[in-house]
């Protein structure tokens, strides 16, 4: 098995996620396979993602999965529709503070997020990142 499918499998893990925590991370969705995205052509948007932002991106990553990890298995044990709601609640807010902890909103997760997936060159940038981020973690 290569590095890239690896890192692909890596992310086709992270596409499994059925029980999304709140609306918040009902917004945040997952790196996949290359082949099951839509090909895009690349942006002026998409050209202009300095390192930084790519870095921002990759530590809001590991943290929104690492929240998942923590959210998803709650959520799916409990049956009680106050309980799922406070979940969700505590989820949604762990997600907010993390992406303000790197700078982002929602908005421009998503827009870093739709950038990164829709550009080969970005996305490949973006593995190698938030790999070394998991390893520090």
């Amino acid at each position: 098995m290569t590095q890239e499918d690896v890192m692909k499998n890596f992310f086709a893990r992270s596409a499994g996620f059925g029980a999304l925590i709140g609306l918040l991370f009902l917004s945040f969705p997952t790196i996949t396979h290359a082949q099951d995205l839509p090909k895009q052509t690349p942006s002026a948007e998409q050209a202009k993602l300095s390192d930084k932002d790519i870095r921002a991106f990759a530590k809001a990553y590991v943290e929104y999965q690492k929240l998942r990890q923590t959210y998803e298995p709650r959520l799916n044990r409990t049956q009680d529709p106050k309980e799922r709601e406070q979940i969700q609640r505590e989820g949604d807010l762990k997600v907010k503070e993390a992406l303000e902890k790197h700078g982002l909103t929602p908005q421009s997760y998503n827009r870093l997020f739709a950038a990164v997936n829709g550009n080969e060159q970005l996305r490949q940038k973006a593995l190698k990142v938030i790999n070394e981020e998991r390893s520090r973690s």
